[in-house]
């Protein structure tokens, strides 16, 4: 029988991952039982329940051919005479992906690059509430690692491993404010995707323009929860005062609605994705386009942007020198060695 540990005290984000990291598994049934009332030793979600896999195959097909098409290609350049450079792409080893409560669709938009990608073990965390559908949709991508564990010890438990959760290379997914706060707490050791907490919106709308559709994306995104936002930008007949205002919020997601929506969606820099016009809906591209919508959030869209095949993969340069290359650049290499106060360095332009 499961209970609920309830605590007096006010308890942080630091305290959570620092025990994970410490303690491992005796502190993710401490952690699980506090806050999900979930007993004993981490454990794998059972795949259960009814699950819309048509949906999810129609989704999953979508992400995996927009993500396909994203693969960077590789490079390679002869810079000067014998002095090759070569840059090449390949994936992570290993990925774990953070799934919100029940959210199949969070669980597409990053398994699927991470397999068109070819990493090679993909490790998915969720809450034990819902878990079993978000295992039973993992299985129907091919995917077996999943784990009912959810908040910040999941993803201290992903960074820093424990005796059950081996450590993966990179961790992914949206989350609530415990969530990022964690992800961006063990950025320090481990990389991640971006920061994607709390849901937001800007509806841009013609002035005059259907209340009703604007007010249904705003509905919408606020039905991920109390911290979502959600802003309405009427555009007049100033252009440029609309593009100030949308790209001031730099928000998540921008919905542009109206005669002029193209003439903005051309000029928008800080967003994590737009949608352009009344049949282009936000939840549209949480779900069915084939577009990511594990997206920057808080303002990060000024310098990030959404989730893409690259996130998965990293570029590994080679670089091949013939004698003569290197007789021809030593003075280069000489003349900054010694302004560097490098006598080593330079040593090795003479061989």
């Amino acid at each position: 029988m499961s209970k609920t540990v309830t605590t007096s005290r006010p308890i942080s984000v630091d305290e959570i991952v620092s025990d994970v990291r410490e303690r491992g598994d005796a502190a993710l049934r401490y952690w699980s039982e506090t806050f999900d009332g979930v007993e004993g030793a981490p454990s794998r979600a059972r795949a259960y329940g009814d699950i819309p896999t048509q949906a999810i195959v129609d989704a999953a097909a979508a992400v995996r051919r927009w993500h396909a098409a994203q693969r960077p290609s590789d490079l390679t350049l002869e810079v000067n005479p014998g002095v090759v450079l070569e840059r090449r792409w390949v994936p992570l080893d290993s990925v774990g992906l953070y799934v919100p409560r029940g959210l199949v669709s969070s669980l597409i938009m990053s398994a699927v690059p991470a397999q068109v990608a070819g990493v090679r073990r993909i490790v998915v965390c969720t809450p034990p509430e819902g878990s079993e559908a978000v295992a039973a949709a993992a299985a129907l991508l091919g995917i077996e690692e999943v784990w009912a564990l959810g908040g910040a010890q999941a993803i201290a438990a992903m960074a820093y491993g424990t005796e059950s959760l081996a450590p993966v290379d990179k961790i992914f997914g949206p989350g609530g404010g415990a969530v990022n706060a964690a992800k961006l707490l063990v950025s320090r050791d481990v990389a991640i995707d971006l920061p994607a907490g709390p849901s937001e919106v800007v509806v841009a709308a013609d002035e005059g323009f259907d209340e009703r559709i604007v007010a249904q994306e705003c509905a919408a995104q606020m039905e991920h929860g109390p911290d979502s936002k959600a802003h309405v930008v009427w555009v007049g007949d100033d252009l440029d005062a609309a593009l100030e205002a949308i790209d001031g919020y730099a928000a998540e997601h921008v919905a542009l609605l109206g005669p002029r929506a193209e003439s903005l969606a051309t000029r928008i820099r800080h967003a994590g994705a737009i949608f352009v016009g009344p049949y282009s809906p936000v939840p549209a591209g949480d779900y069915a386009t084939g577009g990511n919508h594990v997206l920057p959030t808080g303002g990060w869209a000024r310098s990030t942007g959404g989730l893409g095949l690259e996130a998965f993969m990293k570029p590994l340069t080679i670089q091949r020198v013939t004698k003569e290359g290197l007789e021809r650049m030593a003075p280069t290499i000489e003349a900054l060695a010694d302004i560097e106060g490098m006598p080593q360095h330079k040593a090795t332009a003479r061989r």
